[in-house]
This record gives structure tokens, C-alpha cells and sequence, in this order.
């Protein structure tokens, strides 16, 4: 077994224990003898707890906004009805997946160790809960490290039924300033105006359809910016490929009126300055970079 794996042990027997008592709002300080307790009766050896430790303190200090984002992936059902367990396996799961360091914790890893520990220390159904749960939040994410096309993906991408998408960094310019348009989703990041084209319509006109449609006004697409090819798993459907081709758009600056769409809560503009500090997904920072280029040499202030 794994440090790293008893280290998540450790963690979750210490939140469980903590919200059990009702406890959950302790201070970093507060968790040493807690954590330091529970390595001497489970930790198997274990000396280095300072992972656990981070778990903790990032579940704890957002818990708030991750047992939101638990509420909205699982609407039917209540966060105090999710059995003790499984609830503080997914707020460890989320905790890597939504705010750990990718380059140490992989998306994937993070959701496969939340399984693990499901099946070790849950109940009989709770690996495919949690399973479910994290995958549908794995998804509205984008599926971050998509592109990493293994040969079983790769042959999928010719085999699987195709589903078209459309997405584009929407700009404006007011007062001399270059603005970006973008809309906020749940899981706390700001992203593109994405959505499904038909594919009876054009790629242009399915793309400025359904940009003009999440984020309520008109866009004129000024240049594509790049295409991206997934693989998604649908319930109904099975194994999917989403390609979606990217623009830059262009519209006047006035009030975004999001859409009311599963998944996202706010559309807002930005100064280029505002987007630097903004949370925004890897894999959406280069199309953003290369549209206010773009932007700035095209676009009629």
C-alpha cells in the first residue's frame, strides 16, 4: 500500500471523525494531535503525515464551496443524507481534483484513490456513488488532461459517435479597454461560452447560435482559434468524441444574460488585467492568450 494512500486513510478517518463530533471548523493548529493520533493507531508505519495534513487543512478551509459543489453533482441527494463516509470521501476526492496540484495528483488519480477508499471503507454501492458523483464533476470540468490519447482512445476516436461543440473567447472594447467575456461554472472556475451544434447547421453558424445563447447577446466570430478531440462517457449513449472547434468573437459591451444551464452560475467581462488573476482552466489559458492577440490587432476599438 502506498504512503500516499494511507495518508488519504488517515485523512478521511480524521474528517469523518471530526464531523461526526461536529467539529469541522477547527483550526490547522487543532488537527495535529487529531491527525497525529489517528497515524499512531492506523498509519501502518507511516512518519511523514504533512500529505494528510494538506488534505485536511484544503478540505477544511473551502469546505463550504465543495459541499455546494456536492449538493449541485448530486441533487437527489441531500448532503446530510449522504452516508458520513462517502460524504467525506468526496469532499477528499474533490479537494484533489478541484484544488490540488495536478502535476503531483493527476485528475484521474484523484478520482480513482476517492474510489478506493469508497470500496474499502464505505458501503456496498458507495465505489459506484462516489464514482458517479466525481466523474460527472470530471466532466462539467472539461476532462482536464483529455488530450492524453492512449491507444484505447485513440481507436475510440475513430470508432465512437461523434458530437459537435462550439466555444470562443468572446472580446469587447470600451473606454480603450480590451474586455473578455467569460462565464463561471460551478466547480469555481472561469471558462469559455461553450455549447452542442447541430450537425445539419454549419460549424459557424451552430457556434455563433450557441455562443449568442449562453451568454445572451449578439457576437460577430471574427477567426477560428484551434479544434480539441475528447472522449466523454455519456449513461445513454456510452463512449462519445466531443470535438470542438474554438473561436474568437467579437460583440458590443453591454450586460451578459447567462443562459440557465446546468453547471454554470455567472457570465461576466474582464479587463486583460482582471483575466491574469482569474481561476481558469490549463487547457482554456493559451486559446484566451491567443485571442486578446488576436483581439488587439483585429478588432476595431
Amino acid at each position: 500500500m502506498s504512503t500516499r494512500h494511507i495518508a488519504r486513510t488517515l485523512a478521511l478517518q480524521t474528517l469523518f471523525e471530526l464531523d461526526m463530533k461536529g467539529e469541522l471548523g477547527l483550526s490547522p493548529e487543532a488537527l495535529e494531535p487529531i491527525l497525529g493520533r489517528n497515524r499512531d493507531e492506523f498509519g501502518e508505519g507511516i512518519r511523514d503525515i504533512s500529505f494528510a495534513k494538506d488534505i485536511l487543512v484544503n478540505a477544511l478551509s473551502r469546505r463550504i464551496t465543495i459541499d455546494d459543489i456536492i449538493t449541485r453533482a448530486a441533487p437527489d441527494w441531500p448532503l446530510d443524507k449522504i452516508g458520513t463516509v462517502d460524504r467525506n470521501i468526496l469532499r477528499i476526492g474533490l479537494t484533489e481534483l478541484l484544488f490540488g496540484d495536478r502535476t503531483q495528483v493527476p485528475p484521474k488519480v484523484a478520482i480513482d484513490e476517492a474510489i478506493e477508499l469508497a470500496k474499502a471503507f464505505g458501503g456496498e454501492t458507495s465505489g459506484r456513488f462516489v464514482n458517479g458523483v466525481l466523474g460527472a464533476i470530471y466532466k462539467e470540468m472539461g476532462e482536464p488532461e483529455k488530450g492524453q490519447v492512449t491507444k484505447s482512445k485513440q481507436d475510440h476516436l475513430h470508432t465512437s459517435p461523434r458530437e459537435l461543440l462550439a466555444g470562443a473567447v468572446v472580446l469587447s472594447h470600451d473606454n480603450g479597454k480590451l474586455y473578455v467575456g467569460l462565464v463561471h461554472d460551478v466547480f469555481g472556475y472561469w471558462t469559455l461560452p461553450k455549447g452542442r451544434i447541430n450537425a445539419d447547421e454549419g460549424e459557424e453558424v451552430g457556434a455563433k447560435r450557441k455562443i449568442e445563447a449562453e451568454i445572451g447577446i449578439p457576437v460577430t466570430l471574427i477567426e477560428k482559434l484551434g479544434e480539441n478531440e475528447y472522449i466523454a462517457n455519456k449513461p445513454e449513449a456510452g463512449k462519445v468524441v466531443k470535438h470542438v472547434s474554438y473561436y474568437v468573437a467579437q460583440a458590443n459591451y453591454e450586460p451578459l444574460k447567462l443562459e440557465k444551464k446546468t453547471g454554470l452560475d455567472d457570465a461576466k467581462w474582464f479587463t486583460v488585467k482582471e483575466v491574469a488573476e482569474l481561476r481558469i482552466y490549463d487547457d482554456i489559458k493559451p486559446l484566451i492568450t491567443k485571442a486578446i492577440e488576436v483581439g488587439k490587432s483585429k478588432m476595431i476599438g
